[in-house]
């Protein structure tokens, strides 16, 4: 198996919530483990706790989370954001309206000057996502992604 890197996202209590919300946007398959199953917290208020969930989406990609122990400090995420990109735009679309819609919109999803759609947004769990939908290559400028650039800075057409 080749190595992969995946987000693992830590919670305040809601995990549980968070991931099923997950899996209603993405699909998938949704594994959960709680504290109590594996017997790692001798706190009555851990038991039903997430300690591990896994969501394994319809194209490979895995998301996890877990809720944060009550002895241990949480930190809301900040400085990170998960990134979807791709070129299916009525797929990328759905993405967008679902995560912006339950939080906020830090930037909405417009034309880039690079000739994709771009847009950022947080998530009703505190989650920053950026969404990118490649444009339809072939167009001119700001209706069609960038072509590759070498390393001589000049388009290769590939």
């Amino acid at each position: 198996m080749a190595a992969m890197i995946n987000s693992y996202l830590s919670f305040r209590d809601t995990a549980r919530e968070a991931m099923a919300f997950y899996q209603s946007v993405f699909g998938g398959d949704l594994a959960t483990s709680t504290f109590a199953e594996f017997q790692l917290s001798e706190d009555p208020a851990e038991q039903d706790k997430i300690m591990h969930s896994q969501l394994t989406t319809p194209t490979g990609q895995v998301l996890m989370a877990s809720d944060t122990p009550n002895a241990e400090e949480y930190v809301a995420p900040a400085g990170h954001s998960l990134s979807i990109s791709g070129d299916d735009e009525p797929e990328l679309r759905g993405y967008w309206d679902a995560l912006a819609g339950s939080g906020r919109e830090t930037m909405p999803l417009a034309k880039a000057p690079w000739g994709d759609w771009f847009g950022m947004c947080v998530d009703r769990f505190g989650i920053s996502w950026m969404v990118s939908i490649a444009a339809a290559p072939g167009g001119p400028r700001g209706e069609a992604a960038s072509a590759p650039v070498d390393t001589a800075g000049a388009a290769t057409g590939v």
